[in-house]
């Protein structure tokens, strides 16, 4: 029987690209944005999407994971039979589970406003409340291609989630705005419900039209078909840990939701000066730090279906070597990107928001993003060791790391934001502390359950040398050169540039790097 190879570097290449644009233009998006509903406005589009986004991850986080790694398993083992029974029951538990929590945030929306403190967010709490629903059952079909460690669709919906926003939600939020800034900020939340939609209609399309082509797959496993019961018992298995995983950063976030603008109140900031820091904060810098980690999430998800298809075939020189390979890549993206966005953090935030944000604004925003791209090169890594280990079945671990991590940041917050001397600035100084204390205890098990060792050349020295190069040459041009768009544009490239090529010369990446990811199959 012949042997059929496909790339994982593809699929996470794929996807980093496509994550990079969307996150590109989910930052050119608020700049229009905050123009229509202002920064007021913007805090209460943030103080909404906190909650949203909790029960987004606990109604969807684990399973598309969960259907990723079983479908993975189920075709390693020549089963496609199972992979579709997989498919169908957690379509069903998704689309269950996001509902009931559409219902709860529906239900709920006035409750919730009290919660947060912003008694003009209950329009955007009712308008996306369906959007949880729509994107439960989105994930479902993701989670089933990734499986087939095909991310092309994956990648594709992201690009109409995010685009779409632009020719849906702004119009809308300027639509909203023209009554008042709470209908502006709701306008902009429905367009992203819309949006939602549009691309669950192309998740359809295509699963109707390549289900002729995954049914043509040999069925060479004698497995009889696995009871809807009992793959549900599995899915759960899989997927609780996880999602109480996927719930703890999203849950900090909410947490700071209700309790940062107290905090800055209580730093002696007045609400009228709180609800804006609190918006740049959460509404731009964390926007723009979420550009790079896109990458991590990319990595992410091509390592849980391809370490857990070598684990299917107990091929463990496999999961060391593309344990390895991950770790590689999330540092080589996580240190320049930590490095270059904190060094240039004014040139950046001046790029995209000079026209929006006073002189003022300007300086506070451009400092909380140079503390906070620090968080970049230790979430990438938390990402990596969290899929592999998850990968390997021990997900119950990457849960209380982050359970840790998430713990220390709130604690850290109520303390240091309530400081008058620090105020928001200790926001950042918390993220780094939360994913430094995720970070190691996870390196730690991926090392003891991978049966590997800590790559210090690879993981660390090598791309800490490039990271150096880079460092030293953006920094002389940020001294040596005055501030404007087109030299920030250059910069970047220079730095890019030189990261590249001292890495290339370092040999922290090599060509083969991009054939050494690799899921085998019999066909």
């Amino acid at each position: 029987m012949a042997k059929q190879t496909k790339s994982i570097v593809g699929g996470m290449t794929v996807l980093g690209m496509t994550g990079i644009i969307c996150k590109l233009v989910g930052v050119l998006f608020s700049i229009p944005l905050t123009w229509l509903i202002g920064t007021d406005g913007l805090g209460i589009f943030q103080s909404v999407f906190p909650t949203y986004n909790l029960l987004l991850t606990v109604s969807s986080a684990g399973l598309p994971v969960a259907i990723s790694r079983m479908v993975s398993h189920c075709l390693a083992k020549d089963d496609p039979r199972n992979a579709r029974r997989v498919f169908r029951v957690a379509l069903w538990l998704l689309a269950s589970l996001g509902c009931i929590c559409t219902l709860v945030m529906l239900i709920g929306s006035h409750q919730l406003t009290i919660l947060v403190d912003e008694p003009q967010a209950q329009l955007g709490f009712q308008v996306i409340a369906p959007c949880v629903a729509l994107v439960c059952v989105l994930s479902a079909f993701r989670g089933f291609m990734q499986g087939q460690q095909n991310m092309v669709p994956t990648a594709i919906s992201q690009l109409i989630e995010q685009v779409g926003k632009v020719f849906v939600s702004l119009p809308l939020a300027y639509m909203g705005s023209r009554i008042s800034m709470a209908h502006g900020a709701a306008g902009a939340l429905l367009g992203i419900t819309i949006v939602e939609a549009l691309a669950l209609v192309y998740m359809i399309i295509l699963y109707f039209r390549r289900s002729a082509t995954f049914s043509s797959i040999p069925q060479l496993s004698d497995e009889a078909p696995i009871a809807t019961t009992t793959l549900g018992k599995r899915l759960m298995a899989i997927s609780i840990p996880i999602t109480i995983s996927a719930c703890i950063v999203p849950l900090a976030q909410f947490v700071d939701s209700t309790m940062l603008i107290s905090r800055l109140m209580d730093a002696g900031i007045a609400r009228e000066e709180a609800r804006p820091l609190y918006g740049l904060f959460t509404g731009m810098v964390i926007r723009l730090i979420n550009v790079p980690t896109a990458l991590a999430l990319s990595i992410s998800m091509s390592l849980v279906p391809a370490i857990s298809a070598a684990k299917a075939l107990e091929d463990y020189d496999g999961i060391a070597r593309q344990s390895d390979l991950g770790l590689r890549f999330a540092f080589l993206i996580g240190f320049p990107c930590s490095i270059g966005m904190s060094l240039l953090s004014k040139p950046i935030i001046s790029f995209f928001y000079q026209e929006t944000l006073t002189a003022a604004e300007l300086q506070v925003s451009s400092q909380l993003l140079a503390m906070s791209s620090l968080t970049v090169v230790l979430f990438t890594v938390v990402q990596a060791t969290s899929s592999i280990l998850q990968g390997l079945h021990k997900q119950r671990i990457p849960m209380y790391t982050l359970i840790a991590g998430v713990a220390c940041k709130i604690a850290l917050n109520y303390i240091l934001v309530g400081i008058p001397g620090i105020n928001i600035h200790g926001a950042p100084i918390a993220s780094i502390v939360c994913y430094s204390v995720s970070m190691i205890p996870n390196l730690y098990f991926v090392l003891k359950y991978g049966k590997m060792k800590f790559n210090w050349m690879g993981w660390l020295v090598r791309p800490g040398i490039a990271t150096a190069a880079m460092g030293v040459v953006v920094f002389s041009l940020r001294e040596l050169l005055p501030m404007n768009r087109l030299l920030t544009i250059a910069e970047i490239a220079i730095g890019v540039a030189v990261y590249i090529a001292v890495a290339l010369a370092v040999k922290a990446v090599s060509i083969s790097d991009f054939r050494a990811f690799k899921r085998k199959k019999k066909a």
